[in-house]
């Protein structure tokens, strides 16, 4: 069996898995603090029918060997965690990192998850949740009888807010956010969650604007960092390099298909 069939068979595999990651990040385009994913290849291993520097004579050796590559692989899947523009939606509770960091929220299985999702309500108990209900961490438990309009989130994270018959804001918690030494490293669990990994390192905790920690922005969310034009343009690339590895293989049966009838 002719090489090139498996080898062109990889890389229609590689370019198939490629156009699956370029549909996740277009489906996503509108996803609160959605981070686009990029795949990586890999070439596969090489056959080597002669080595570089093989002697020739007793004075000369070869320069340069015969090797035979045998295909793609997917090396890695990596979040590029590009700053997405900012949205004024003007609703209490919603809020945006500008630089580095993460919200932590409390998963429903006690752990901890980290996004960048800051699309936060206030539930029946005053607390600041995310839509499916996880808990912003450290919480944020306003006071009864609360002014929902004179809640007010500084840059360095003071939650601050007015109780009815008072008109001066009392402060109600300290916001914190997390950094990683490699947010690559971390791994999406969905509903807009990352989980810790041994990659990712662990969690560094700080109160947002010093030690390296981006800032918060109220009544702003961050949207997707993908580019539409840019993952179309990647889509008409990998549908082009399907294309000649499907051209590769027909080839490859041709010439079969040639060598087989050479007997009649």
């Amino acid at each position: 069996m002719m090489r090139a069939l498996w080898t062109a068979a990889s890389g229609m595999t590689g370019q198939q898995f490629n156009i699956d990651t370029i549909s996740n990040n277009l489906s996503n385009v509108n996803t609160t603090g959605f981070k686009k994913t990029r795949a990586d290849f890999e070439d596969l291993i090489y056959q080597t029918s002669r080595i570089a520097g093989t002697p020739a004579t007793e004075l000369t050796t070869i320069p340069t060997g015969i090797q035979v590559g045998h295909g793609v692989k997917v090396a890695a899947t990596q979040k590029e965690f590009t700053q997405g523009a900012l949205q004024n939606t003007g609703n209490v509770g919603d809020m945006a990192i500008t630089g580095e960091g993460f919200f932590r929220v409390l998963l429903l299985d006690g752990t901890y998850g980290y996004s960048r999702d800051g699309s936060f309500k206030i539930d029946s108990d005053g607390q600041f949740v995310n839509s499916n209900g996880h808990r912003l961490m450290p919480e944020i438990i306003l006071p009864e009888n609360f002014v929902r309009e004179s809640v007010a989130i500084s840059q360095d994270g003071r939650v601050t807010v007015k109780v009815a018959g008072n008109d001066n804001p009392i402060d109600v918690a300290q916001m914190e956010l997390y950094r990683f030494v490699n947010p690559a490293g971390l791994q999406s669990i969905g509903q807009n969650n990352y989980k810790v990994t041994n990659g990712s390192g662990n969690a560094i905790g700080g109160r947002p604007g010093f030690d390296g920690m981006g800032q918060i922005q109220e009544k702003f969310i961050e949207m997707s960092n993908v580019s539409v034009v840019t993952e179309m343009v990647n889509m008409i690339v990998a549908q082009r390099a399907y294309e000649l590895n499907s051209k590769a293989i027909q080839t490859s049966d041709t010439m079969l298909g040639i060598a087989n009838n050479l007997k009649r």
